[in-house]
């Protein structure tokens, strides 16, 4: 790593400071530190007499071509590292290369003032067994335990069963008991649509509560999938129209299949407003607040958590914006006693055919939301869709 220094002021100089002249290196998170501070051909240099002759001579021959080649090789070294399925670089639009400061994580990293529910709080499903019929685990909705939280089909409910539900409604009594439905399509069903999403979760913003390693249900629950983590090839490319990055499969992908999780830091509100105010608009594009139980659970806004994806993450950070996405992010819990930090996660909104982008809707719009008018600073939406709402952050 080369450090070029631009200003230097004349009292500087003229102190006589020296410059360090050794070799950068910088770790996981970063921070730039000296690996080697003297050595053998590494002279001290007085900071008047910089560049030198031979700094400027070996700029002037430095091969960019050659630097852009080992970033790039870098990079796709940190990718083969990662677990799970390979994540693919490509780019033929220029020579660039994401950066290596981002740091790829398999899990959210809580930052100071965060904190997960205590696993004492953390509960399975004591009536279901590995062995329930067709040996996919919880067979039946109305004993699995972690969907007492989960919503009520109330399709099936008769008119006695629709009372007794708004009583429970209106008491706050458990709707244990009530018609339910398992998240996922379960092995017997059509191939393709295993462990995909049902249409009742789907074509909804309900909470998903997948079984956990408390339960007796098995580890391979028909209940149990976004925890095993992505399953589908991904590659990050370079858009040619301007977007930057963008990422997309390297297979088809079914209406309601699982893409991957976001992952990045978890901070608190009042850490993610400082690094809003800090950042430019385009900031918000990589937070993420976690506030989908904070009207249910009566939770005041300063006390939700962010998710911050700039720095560290996963390949969903170069998932583009689009006002007709073909992608939709869900809440993911697996401890319902925890409504302050669960997973955001990414399920095809409809089938979608090996290389095409993967967009979401970063603004988490419906259809007929109205925006807010553009103010100064706002950044103009490329999407290209036809229901394109212009603006992306106003």
């Amino acid at each position: 790593m080369t450090v070029a220094h631009h200003l230097l002021t004349d009292d500087f100089k003229n102190a006589g400071r020296h410059v360090y002249n050794g070799v950068l290196d910088a770790d996981e998170y970063g921070h730039i530190f000296c690996r080697k501070a003297s050595g053998q051909g590494i002279p001290e240099l007085e900071i008047r007499d910089i560049p030198t002759l031979e700094m400027n001579r070996s700029a002037h021959h430095a091969s960019v071509d050659k630097a852009q080649t080992l970033i790039r090789n870098e990079y796709v070294r940190r990718l083969e590292k990662l677990p799970g399925k390979r994540i693919h670089l490509f780019n033929v639009v220029d020579k660039a290369t994401p950066s290596l400061r981002f740091r790829y994580i398999s899990d959210y990293v809580l930052q100071q003032g965060v904190y997960r529910a205590s696993t004492e709080t953390q509960q399975g499903c004591m009536q279901c067994s590995p062995h329930m019929g067709r040996e996919i685990g919880c067979e039946y909705t109305k004993k699995c335990d972690c969907l007492e939280y989960a919503a009520v089909d109330e399709s099936r409910l008769d008119d006695e069963g629709k009372r007794e539900y708004q009583e429970a409604l209106d008491t706050g009594a458990s709707t244990m008991g009530f018609p339910k439905k398992f998240p996922y399509f379960a092995e017997g069903t059509k191939r393709e649509k295993t462990g995909c999403l049902v249409p009742f979760y789907l074509n909804s913003r309900r909470p998903i509560y997948e079984c956990n390693e408390k339960c007796r249900c098995g580890p391979y629950c028909r209940n149990k999938n976004v925890q095993f983590g992505r399953q589908v090839e991904v590659e990050i490319f370079r858009a040619n129209d301007g977007r930057g990055w963008g990422l997309r499969c390297k297979e088809d992908l079914h209406e309601g299949q699982f893409i991957d999780t976001y992952r990045g830091e978890v901070i608190t509100d009042a850490e993610a407003t400082r690094r809003e105010t800090s950042s430019s608009k385009a900031k918000m594009s990589y937070l993420y607040s976690l506030d989908k139980f904070a009207e249910s659970e009566g939770l005041d806004e300063k006390d939700l958590y962010v998710v911050d994806g700039e720095f560290m993450g996963g390949p969903t950070k170069f998932i583009n914006h689009s006002c007709d996405p073909n992608c939709r992010q869900y809440t993911v819990s697996y401890n319902k006693h925890d409504p302050r930090v669960y997973d955001i996660v990414f399920f095809a909104r409809r089938f979608i055919p090996k290389g095409e982008e993967l967009t979401f809707d970063y603004l988490d719009k419906e259809e007929g939301d109205e925006m807010d008018e553009p103010g100064e600073g706002a950044i103009p939406c490329l999407c290209g869709a036809k229901n394109c709402r212009k603006w992306l952050w106003t």
